[in-house]
């Protein structure tokens, strides 16, 4: 991924990684402990202004002919606490992975369905039909931390 940087939001520099490969692509814990490695953090989304930068930048990325298809991305926000999992509190226990407290968030419909999902990626599935929230691109939905995304 190329390090794209913007000066109006907290997070200045972003850093969008695709693999194509499916072999390549990781669980939450491998992508968060990426990014560390490389400086930084899972996205941590703080504003409806900057989720619609993150989606303009997907969709630069995706008329750049570069071949993107499906495949969601993860992001920084993630749930702890499994015992409380399929309590009607469940939204309200995720966190993001570098502390940031924003209370934004982008969820698809019917969303985030808790249980052993705890870990969240952005929908980016463009060959997909749309379900009943609309197409599965740029929401948000709970996964099991261990899918390779």
């Amino acid at each position: 991924g190329q390090k794209v940087c913007y000066g109006a939001f907290k997070h200045s520099c972003y850093k969008l990684a695709y693999f194509q490969d499916l072999s390549r692509r990781v669980g939450f814990q491998e992508a968060r402990q990426a990014c560390e490695i490389d400086g930084g953090a899972l996205l941590s989304l703080e504003s409806e202004a900057e989720q619609q930068l993150i989606e303009n930048m997907l969709q630069n990325l995706t008329k750049s002919g570069s071949g993107i298809s499906d495949g969601d991305f993860w992001i920084g926000l993630w749930r702890s606490g499994d015992g409380l999992a399929t309590s009607s509190a469940c939204p309200d226990l995720y966190q993001w992975a570098d502390g940031s407290t924003s209370p934004f968030r982008n969820w698809y419909t019917d969303e985030p369905s808790c249980g052993s999902e705890a870990c969240v990626v952005m929908y980016h599935q463009p060959t997909a039909n749309p379900g009943l929230g609309g197409p599965y691109l740029y929401q948000w939905n709970d996964d099991r931390c261990n899918m390779k995304h």
